[in-house]
């Protein structure tokens, strides 16, 4: 298996957050053929061009920025649950913590805020940030829910990435975490 060197591994009691790799991207095309990521889609349909090229830059955006999302896994496996971490394409305002669990059965265990919290922390402490955003679609209920049990708020003053109808969420700053 060929992987991307060096990217942080992060941890938790149940999580591992490790760079997204090629055996992923079958999880990632499983969840692009339902209507769940309809937000970050590119077209109205499904096209599996687009989604691979689209998980092309996941992995690119490591080596282009130095940081990027996270596939996130548990200790007793190396399946792919999700996506975790810092996305910040060309044009967009701000880098966001974006997340994403796949497969509706891995939903409502807590993985992504758990991942969402290890990353942030991690931002904070090892890359220095003192802020972002998630940009979240308004219907996406679960979501919204999440950021505000992150602590995050809205930032009406923020935008968001041109062409996106989102609502723009802050987290809180690294003085304001217990």
């Amino acid at each position: 298996m060929i992987a991307l060197s060096p990217t942080p591994v992060l941890h938790s009691a149940r999580l591992v957050l490790r760079a997204p790799a090629a055996h992923d991207y079958a999880h990632w095309l499983a969840f692009h053929k339902t209507d769940r990521p309809s937000f970050i889609r590119v077209s109205e349909s499904f096209d599996e061009g687009l989604v691979w090229r689209a998980w092309a830059a996941v992995i690119g955006h490591w080596v282009m920025k130095g940081w990027g999302p996270f596939v996130l896994t548990t200790h007793a496996s190396d399946r792919g649950l999700g996506l975790v971490g810092p996305w910040q394409p060309h044009g967009w305002p701000e880098p966001e913590i974006l997340w994403q669990i796949w497969d509706n059965a891995h939903e409502g265990k807590g993985f992504a805020a758990e991942a969402a919290q290890i990353v942030r922390r991690h931002l904070y402490t090892d890359l220095g940030w003192n802020s972002v955003t998630s940009y979240i679609a308004p219907a996406n209920a679960r979501s919204i829910t999440l950021a505000e049990r992150l602590g995050c708020t809205i930032d009406a003053t923020a935008q968001g990435p041109a062409g996106k109808t989102c609502l723009v969420y802050r987290h809180p700053k690294p003085e304001d975490l217990a």
